[in-house]
């Protein structure tokens, strides 16, 4: 962590450009986006365990401290990796990939190697669009690293933009199958909560009512079928957050099954589905043979029209093994007769 005190020949300089400037290895842009992903905290002159994150354009105060985080230097390129791909569907314009859980989508602090972009760069080499930059090539839109199931890729930056306006329209529905704990008494129902970042862990967000950045964001889930003590849903996320439906889910009182950010433990075992030892509240106390170790959410199907030929597609990217043996332990175990 590095902290800068704002001089008084730098008060009211925008956060962004004092970083630029006191650290010209990074741009602005990643300065910025660094900034958005919680990386610097602002701390009163008079009151240093007052701390905020600031926007890039705060503007500073002589005196206040400054304390950034440097992330690593973003590089340029992917380095393409020669690792399988699971294709669900691929013509000249674009394609839809069954991203597996354990893999980071784009190279990021700490994950440089064993992402979707570096498998991409490697099997399309050249042939997927530029408009994201040279770091993700083809990308449109993104899972998280433990969210499976399916993700669209752009070949040309015309596919790429006519894409990105169908989601911006809310024209692409997506639907994702997710094993949450507890059971809803609604059948269905839509959240409407806003999502901003979180005030003290800058890796989660969080419901802000009263946070005037925060970003509305809708999810309407339906009940697919309850066990004890669990149930298995469809989500169907109407906007795209970061990390929506587990804070939304989390929010309604249903977390997704093993998701460490937002319910405390990322596994399970076969003995606790089974009913044989208690769940335990931390994973430290987990004893048995575990079924599950990531979050039970999964990229169940994309619907859409093609922007190039116009046709409807609706493509599936079937449920995991590893939230299928979970789903097999509950109807075994905890079906309610």
């Amino acid at each position: 962590m590095e902290f800068l005190t704002v001089e008084l020949s730098e008060s009211g300089w925008r956060l962004d450009l004092f970083l630029a400037h006191h650290f010209p290895n990074y741009s602005r842009t990643h300065v910025r986006n660094a900034i958005v992903d919680g990386y610097v905290l602002i701390r009163e002159a008079d009151d240093p365990a007052q701390e905020t994150h600031g926007k890039p354009s705060f503007r500073l105060k002589p005196g206040q401290i400054v304390a950034f985080e440097p992330p690593e230097v973003p590089r340029e390129a992917p380095i393409p990796e020669e690792i399988p791909l699971d294709i669900l569907f691929e013509d000249e314009d674009l394609l839809v990939v069954n991203k597996p859980p354990d893999m980071v989508v784009h190279p990021s602090r700490g994950h440089w190697s064993g992402t979707l972009v570096g498998a991409l760069a490697f099997h399309f080499a050249g042939k997927l669009s530029t408009v994201r930059g040279p770091s993700r090539p083809g990308i449109v839109h993104r899972l998280d690293r433990d969210t499976s199931g399916a993700i669209l890729v752009a070949k040309n930056d015309v596919i790429h933009a006519k894409l990105a306006a169908l989601f911006e329209e809310k024209r692409i529905q997506k639907e994702y199958f997710a094993i949450v704990i507890g059971c809803p008494v609604l059948d269905r129902d839509m959240i409407d909560m806003p999502i901003g970042l979180h005030t003290k862990y800058r890796e989660k967000m969080a419901i802000r009512r009263d946070d005037p950045d925060a970003k509305e964001a809708q999810t309407f889930y339906e009940v697919i079928k309850r066990y004890h003590g669990f149930s298995t849903i469809r989500a169907m996320p109407q906007t795209g957050r970061t990390h929506q439906i587990r804070i939304h889910m989390t929010y309604a009182g249903f977390p997704v099954l093993c998701d460490r950010l937002y319910g405390g433990r990322s596994l399970i075992t076969v003995e606790e589905l089974q009913g044989k030892k208690p769940i335990a509240l931390t994973e430290d106390a987990t004893e048995g043979t575990v079924i599950l170790r990531r979050q039970a959410l999964h990229a169940h199907r994309l619907s859409f029209t093609h922007p190039g030929t116009g046709k409807s597609l609706e493509i599936t990217a079937p449920i995991p093994q590893d939230m299928q043996a979970v789903v097999e332990v509950l109807e075994n175990c905890r079906a309610i007769r």
